[in-house]
């Protein structure tokens, strides 16, 4: 089925709201249930109270899990919290355990023991036994809905066993083997478990060379092996290598996703990320840290350009250049910052080496302070008539972008040597840092050659 535009599921939401409306219960649900989970979910999301409770009435907690699923995550929990508890543990039910899981972290642990309450035992379980695992981790993330077969079945009766299972399972793709103590031995693929012969036992044409990943493993980590291998599935065992669950690659999406988020908002001098539904109060909070901090460094600037008020006394014009000098240094900081923690967080960094990385860094930021010097020095001869005021320009921006591009690409590198998460090393910060340097080297350099300029 195709996915809709915007337009096209207003007008499809036009046709069916009607069915809707006159309680044409048949006709809403075959309208509403033709469409693709994704577009149910979009136009769910944009359906008032009323509506949406009415839509509840009308789909089984089954049909609903599957419109929950594909909702936006930011919403999930305002639309599981306003439900009739005992159809929202229904829904829960329904939905896969990992997904089941993540909407219940969000939620006030005491709506998480009475919806874990009303659930079926088994149900309740599953999902308890992945409660536990910490955030972030393979236990947090991956499903125990999987298909799993013992070394000593046949291919038929590895296939029996996979029709009958393969309706609750995430994925059928990869089909892991276990031994007599649930120990993970192997893997085999739905394409070579269709041609192989029905009497060959699952040991004989199974590939032992499975790879797996430990029950805490980080999920960023996950991600980049995943991305490495083009997994489209990976077993997760615990330190005795019994299987315990599987990621999948839609799990691991929503991991990318989650920390080119997470990265882009210390990117941008934010603690923890921000979304649409915070309030100014809780979005200040998260803000507030690192301003507070960047004011104090900020400040460390302010007086090193008061110590050079002499300078500017004598030459008024130097302040001009002040904001170039300090923006350009900025700017060339958090480009390299980019990069830097771009090359981190593929594993570019450990294929290269820190020392190559570094070094070109280094001539990249010869050759753009190189250029720049040489433009500013010409424009400010032309403009201003004053080559010296130009020449002292043009070095300090040279220094300034050589400096600031190697602090960029080397700072983020010590903090990740001392595991701290390099993007902390934020563009605001990388900026405020490279002003210090540029405004120090500026005046350093005005007042070194002040006969020149007077």
């Amino acid at each position: 089925m195709e996915h809709l535009e915007q337009h096209e599921r207003l007008e499809m939401w036009e046709k069916i709201q009607k069915a809707l409306f006159d309680e044409q219960i048949d006709k809403f649900r075959a309208e509403f249930l033709e469409l693709h989970p994704y577009d149910q979910a979009k136009i769910f999301e944009e359906q008032d109270e009323d509506i949406r409770f009415l839509i509840y009435s009308y789909l089984s907690p089954k049909e609903m899990a599957d419109v929950i699923e594909q909702v936006d995550e930011d919403l999930v929990e305002a639309f599981i919290t306003e439900m009739i508890p005992a159809f929202a543990a229904k829904v829960l039910e329904h939905m896969y355990t990992d997904d089941a899981v993540d909407i219940l972290n969000e939620l006030d642990k005491n709506k998480v023991a009475s919806f874990l309450t009303i659930m079926d035992k088994k149900s309740s379980e599953e999902i308890k036994e992945l409660l536990h695992y910490e955030e972030k981790t393979a236990g947090s993330i991956m499903t125990t809905e999987f298909v799993v077969i013992h070394t000593k079945m046949t291919v038929k009766e590895a296939m029996r066993h996979l029709r009958k299972e393969a309706p609750s399972a995430e994925t059928i793709y990869y089909i892991y083997v276990v031994d007599s103590f649930k120990k993970l031995v192997g893997v085999i693929s739905l394409r070579d478990l269709i041609i192989a012969e029905g009497e060959w036992l699952i040991q004989d044409v199974m590939s032992e060379r499975v790879v797996s990943v430990p029950v805490g493993e980080d999920q960023e980590d996950i991600a980049q092996m995943m991305r490495d291998y083009d997994f489209l599935a990976l077993p997760v065992v615990d330190f005795q290598d019994h299987l315990l669950g599987i990621i999948t690659v839609d799990d691991i999406m929503d991991v990318m996703d989650e920390e080119a988020s997470d990265d882009y908002s210390k990117l941008a001098g934010i603690s923890d990320v921000e979304s649409s539904g915070d309030t100014a109060i809780s979005s200040a909070k998260k803000r507030l840290p690192w301003l507070i901090a960047l004011l104090f460094l900020g400040m460390l600037t302010a007086s090193i350009i008061t110590r050079f008020e002499a300078a500017l006394e004598e030459v008024a014009i130097l302040a001009a250049f002040i904001p170039l000098i300090a923006g350009m240094a900025g700017n060339t900081g958090t480009q390299a910052l980019a990069v830097a923690v771009r090359s981190i967080s593929t594993g570019e960094l450990e294929k290269k080496g820190k020392v190559k990385v570094i070094w070109r860094e280094t001539k990249t930021g010869l050759i753009t302070g190189f250029c720049c010097g040489i433009i500013i020095i010409l424009l400010i001869s032309l403009v201003y008539n004053q080559f010296f005021l130009g020449i002292i320009v043009g070095i300090s921006l040279m220094a300034t972008l050589l400096i600031a591009t190697i602090s960029g690409a080397f700072v983020p590198m010590i903090m990740d040597r001392f595991n701290i998460d390099p993007a902390v090393a934020s563009g605001p910060f990388i900026t405020t840092l490279n002003d210090l340097i540029s405004i120090f080297i500026y005046f350093g350099l005005a007042t070194a050659f002040m006969s020149f300029l007077v």
